[in-house]
């Protein structure tokens, strides 16, 4: 984000460049706020020796307490004044506050810039975070801390350790609690932000659980329901589901491993409606 505003004299970096904490991206044009800041220093400068000289008198009292107080404040506003004066000058070149890859950069010399208007995105992939919903009766066997083993299509076969950063206290509408994850980016094999990954947690145990199809859904997973044929008609059910893996949700209760379902079609339907299954 830029702290200043002005016209942009020089570019620095362009996208795809590697810049380290504290680089220059843009210079904006300084010429003003330089000499502000001249006549700043030159004015604390001014301020500092008086008061120096004034504690010097005031010793052998050849000052009154009033005029060595006077000094005291010229001082101190001056040396505000020049706090400002510098900072905003410094902030004529803007820098970038972390290390990392630039990802976007819009601005080009001769364009202005404004205060609080961003300039530039640096994407810092040293390390990575994989967010994540988990099922509620998984949750409780999680910890922060716990050891994951994360894996990618671009990289068949390759697992990428990693740890639980972090574990939600507030469940979402599909009773699923947010977690992240951490990982060290791969020399060997980068990963790059935004990519699918797959999670195995080591802490949670395999299990066998009735899925349906995420298209067989009617409304919403808090309020889930699907059309179960009975004797050709097609009844409407409720059903509590569960994680989302992939294209199908897990089913907790509602529908028995064995009955027919209705996954194509079923926004047509309506309740008690008879019905002709096609295979």
């Amino acid at each position: 984000m830029s702290e200043t505003q002005g016209r942009i004299m020089q570019v620095f970096a362009k996208v795809g460049d590697h810049v380290e904490a504290g680089a220059v991206l843009i210079q904006v044009d300084d010429e003003l706020k330089k000499a502000a800041y001249s006549t700043a220093e030159v004015n604390y400068e001014k301020t500092k020796k008086d008061l120096e000289r004034f504690e010097a008198m005031y010793k052998d009292r050849s000052v009154s307490d009033g005029q060595l107080e006077s000094a005291r404040l010229a001082f101190k506003s001056a040396e505000a004044q020049y706090i400002v004066a510098r900072r905003q000058y410094n902030d004529t070149k803007i820098k970038t506050p972390i290390t990392g890859v630039v990802s976007s950069f819009p601005l080009e010399v001769g364009m202005m810039v404004q205060d609080k208007n961003p300039v530039a995105n640096i994407v810092d992939i040293s390390r990575l975070k994989v967010k994540l919903n988990v099922a509620e009766q998984d949750v409780f066997k999680l910890a922060v801390g716990d050891r994951v083993d994360i894996s990618t299509e671009v990289y068949p076969g390759i697992i990428f350790p990693g740890t639980i950063a972090t574990i939600g206290a507030k469940a979402d509408d599909g009773h699923t609690y947010p977690i992240e994850l951490s990982l060290a980016n791969s020399a060997q094999h980068p990963l790059k932000a935004g990519m699918f990954a797959r999670v195995d947690f080591r802490s949670v145990g395999a299990r066998t659980a009735l899925a349906i199809p995420r298209e067989a859904l009617v409304g919403s997973m808090k309020n889930a329901q699907v059309y179960v044929v009975d004797k050709g008609v097609a009844r409407l059910r409720n059903i509590v589901v569960g994680a989302e893996v992939g294209s199908n949700l897990e089913v907790l209760s509602g529908l028995t491993e064995g009955e027919q379902m209705v996954s194509s079609g079923q926004n047509n339907l309506k309740d008690n409606v008879a019905v002709t299954v096609v295979k």
